[in-house]
């Protein structure tokens, strides 16, 4: 049985000033997952899902401001989700260019792109490009976000670019190999200059990676949630902060 609104209201404020604010993520990842579900369930298009998805993702980067998360990773489009119809990818890259348009809008957020550029429309590869280098007046958030992205494609354009700048430099490669360190190759990742993420969340009740920020989240906590995105609530939220906070993280075996 559903708890009444007012209740809820009364729960998340509960839990959150439990919440000890040294123990909040600097970094989360989210994976947006459950928006075409959601829409069946309603017996609705596949584009209102996706568009209720969206609008989420302005509320939960809200949460985050006012939590004090300094960065939200989102996984919005991956490269595999570039295999569905062109009808339902049309819909949902126009979705994408409206959300960006919003995020561009918020003069509190910074927005950085990861992935292939080239894998997209014209029109959103430059809305993202011309959001990227947009610096805002202050800066509370700042937003990646991961359209048509893939965690191995990422390890392997690091690489790429790694051997590409020490070619550059007349570095010796086989030097190179043998030296080679795990920092070498992060200075290179789409993420470069920013934390990991502390905290990963993913919706729908999947619980897998599906690729997403492989390299950046091996020490990072999970937290699967069975709420489809779109009806991802405050309280939802709440608890997975909640749930990280009473972690002890081990960064190792």
């Amino acid at each position: 049985m559903e708890m009444p609104g007012f209740l809820y209201g009364f729960y998340e404020r509960k839990i959150q000033r439990s919440l000890d604010p040294e123990r909040i993520p600097r970094h989360i990842g989210v994976m947006v997952d459950g928006n075409r579900r959601w829409a069946r369930q309603f017996n609705a298009p596949t584009s209102q899902g996706h568009q209720a998805g969206a609008d989420k993702i302005h509320e939960f980067l809200g949460w985050c401001q006012e939590l004090g998360v300094k960065v939200v990773t989102l996984y919005m489009l991956s490269t595999d989700n570039m295999n569905r119809s062109g009808e339902e990818l049309d819909l949902l890259m126009g979705i994408i260019a409206n959300t960006l348009d919003r995020l561009d809008d918020d003069a509190d957020i910074s927005v950085h792109a990861m992935g292939a550029p080239e894998l997209l429309p014209d029109y959103l590869a430059e809305r993202l490009n011309k959001l990227t280098a947009r610096t805002p007046a202050r800066e509370k958030l700042h937003v990646n976000v991961a359209v048509g992205y893939g965690g191995r494609r990422e390890i392997v354009d690091a690489v790429r670019e790694l051997l590409h700048d020490a070619v550059a430099r007349g570095a010796d490669i086989g030097k190179l190999a043998d030296e080679l360190t795990v920092d070498d190759i992060s200075r290179f990742l789409y993420t470069r200059g920013q934390p990991d993420p502390d905290l990963v969340i993913r919706t729908s009740g999947e619980q897998r990676l599906s690729g997403f920020l492989m390299w950046q989240s091996a020490y990072s906590e999970f937290y699967f949630c069975e709420a489809l995105w779109p009806a991802f609530r405050k309280v939802d939220f709440l608890r997975a902060l909640r749930d990280y906070a009473g972690r002890q993280r081990r960064f190792g075996s």
